[in-house]
């Protein structure tokens, strides 16, 4: 009986781990405490840790750092780290700790939005975010006694951009780094800009709506004051507000950002300090890195192929990209197992696939010696249409061709290049005063679910072109970046071009019996992407138009991992507005965070498709 009682004492920690984590059981099984890191400057940062209290093996260190605030605060409030897969790095026994950048929140410091890299930092002044995660680091692995001094930084969102900075800390002990939809590149693609063109929605809501930025005199656990607009409709409200000047009013003098960008029109110095894309060579071949992102992400869908494809081009450690049908953070369990956005279905819980397979074993493997990755490859993506997961030793795949698909007269789409010799286009007629709205119905707050939505609404305005192909006779694969290669000509000296690829189902589809929305004939968002016509040369140096000139307007859209199945038809739609997701261009060439409301005007936009002004749309076609 007595040698029972030992071995069932001995089995305790075997058990405990074998519990579901909870509130209770988080609690009883770990201690918190919070702790000001001083940095070599001096300034100190606020930082939660999450310590197992078992003591019988040493544990890795699982940190990540945010300007969102590591709340709750005080040492009896835990964090729900249990809510979502996060659970398992609980049963496994890992140190937790979550930590206030500098400058927000309950740290010191001043607060700079993606604070540039500095890569000859000689001065104990000379701060980054990568020598923040270094003091960080190295405080935590000489302090907490229970360590076996193996770090890993992860994050999703702006917390993805601190995990590839971390990745340039260079801190022997760090190991593993995960950036999720990690924010990159805010002038290109993320988040505030896309090819030049402001997301005005986002950038709006995140800082003037919501605060981000604004003056914090001190460490404080209490958010900003946002603003609220005066109608929750809020196509009507970005339109009634006008040009860019109007809505920096509301953001008056305290957010610094805001009056940062519009004091930046062009992809000068200020936005390439902040592309962290440009120094991810520095990242240590020591470093394991796993790039994860959503396909469908509004935010940072972008920044995740952009880390991955920077890292491998730059950098020699061991990197790898993991893709699925998500919006942004969907992997993380935020409101949905991965199974559904919106109106589409995946067939399958992706989300609990990606946890269960991808990231708890990348940690392990690195933080623990546990385990092996062999099932982690190179790239892992998911394949919408499909509704499958498959693996390659390369991205894009090594059968991957680049194949055009034009635009014919009439509306027609196909691989034929047109052969007229005599000038053909379709025309339309853009009008600031009414623009496309980006998605259909009255919308309060930017929807995550636009990027699948059914583009039906948008086919039948005027100032929207369509192209569509035939019924596909067979399954059509496209893995990797898109071009969309326009030969235009418009009546006035600058516009927008944004350019969709939809998914057209049959007119008898359905999943099931029970949908909730009619899947027949469904218009599925694929890819779309808007180009501000005045960068079509350069980024650096803008170039107005000549007005009724055919001009070429090239560009590259985020990757695509997407069959189209047999009997669906490839849909193109061209327009040159996309709100309020995106801030109207007046179609003039002036600066457009300081036009007035009197220089927006119509333009007449063609789209020429003829032998010698043949636009095309060139496709990833991919067989594997």
């Amino acid at each position: 009986m007595k040698r029972l009682y030992w071995i069932l004492l001995a089995l305790l920690p075997v058990f405990a781990h074998a519990q579901t984590p909870d509130s209770t059981w988080f609690r009883n099984h770990y201690t918190k405490q919070e702790i000001y890191i001083p940095m070599r400057d001096g300034t100190k940062l606020f930082t939660s840790i999450y310590e197992p209290k078992d003591k019988s093996e040493k544990h890795p260190i699982l940190m990540s750092r945010t300007p969102y605030s590591c709340a709750p605060y005080g040492d009896k409030a835990y964090r729900n780290f249990y809510s979502n897969h996060y659970k398992e790095y609980l049963k496994e026994g890992y140190i937790l700790v979550v930590q206030d950048v500098r400058g927000r929140w309950m740290s010191e410091g001043v607060f700079e939005d993606i604070r540039p890299y500095n890569p000859t930092k000689t001065a104990k002044t000379d701060v980054d975010e990568a020598s923040d995660t270094y003091d960080t680091i190295d405080w935590l692995v000489k302090n907490l006694p229970n360590n076996n001094e193996k770090v890993g930084v992860f994050g999703i969102s702006y917390p993805g951009f601190y995990s590839t900075m971390a990745a340039l800390s260079k801190h022997p002990a760090l190991k593993a780094v995960s950036p999720q939809a990690p924010v990159t590149e805010w002038f290109k693609g993320d988040d505030f800009h896309h090819n030049g063109a402001l997301m005005l929605m986002d950038a709006f809501n995140f800082y003037i709506r919501r605060g981000f930025g604004a003056p914090r005199p001190k460490p404080t656990t209490v958010g900003p004051k946002g603003f609220s607009p005066p109608t929750k409709d809020s196509y009507d409200f970005f339109l009634r507000t006008g040009a860019i000047p109007n809505f920096t009013k509301y953001a008056g003098d305290s957010i610094r950002f805001w009056k940062d960008l519009t004091q930046h029109p062009n992809y000068d110095a200020f936005w390439k300090s902040r592309n962290v894309g440009n120094f991810v060579g520095d990242i240590a071949p020591g470093i394991a890195t796993l790039i994860v992102g959503g396909l469908f992400d509004a935010e940072d869908c972008y920044g995740a192929w952009a880390t991955y494809t920077d890292i491998e081009k730059k950098a020699k450690n061991n990197n790898k990209i993991i893709m699925g049908p998500w919006f942004h953070g969907q992997w993380a369990g935020r409101g949905s197992d991965g199974s559904s956005l919106g109106n589409v279905q995946f067939g399958s819980p992706t989300s609990e696939w990606y946890a269960s397979k991808m990231e708890v074993p990348f940690f392990n493997f690195h933080l623990k010696g546990k385990g092996n990755i062999d099932q982690i490859k190179e790239a892992n993506i998911f394949f919408t249409g499909e509704n499958q997961w498959h693996q390659f030793d390369k991205w894009p795949p090594v059968s991957t061709t680049e194949t055009a698909l034009y635009l014919q007269p009439n509306g027609a789409l196909n691989f034929t290049k047109p052969t007229t010799a005599t000038p053909s286009f379709t025309a339309y007629v853009s009008d600031p005063a009414k623009p496309v709205p980006y998605t259909d119905g009255v919308i309060v707050n930017r929807t995550r679910e636009y990027m699948t939505d059914d583009q039906r609404f948008a086919a039948t305005r005027p100032d929207v072109l369509v192209f569509e192909t035939d019924d596909l006779k067979e399954d059509l694969t496209l893995a990797g970046p898109l071009t969309a290669d326009l030969q235009v000509s418009i009546s006035g000296t600058d516009a927008d071009f944004v350019v969709k690829l939809i998914d057209v189902f049959p007119d008898d589809f359905e999943y099931s019996k029970t949908d909730q929305y009619l899947m027949n004939g469904y218009q599925m968002l694929v890819r779309g992407e808007v180009m501000r016509g005045r960068f079509r040369n350069s980024f650096e140096k803008p170039v107005a138009f000549v007005p009724d000139q055919v001009t070429t307007v090239k560009y590259t859209l985020p990757d695509v991992a997407h069959t189209f199945k047999k009997g669906h038809r490839l849909m193109v739609q061209i327009q040159s507005s996309w709100f309020p997701l995106v801030d109207r261009n007046p179609q003039k060439f002036v600066d457009i965070y300081h036009a007035k409301d009197a220089d927006f005007q119509k333009a007449t936009i063609k789209i020429h498709h003829s032998g010698k002004a043949a636009s095309r749309i060139v496709l990833p076609v991919s067989k594997f």
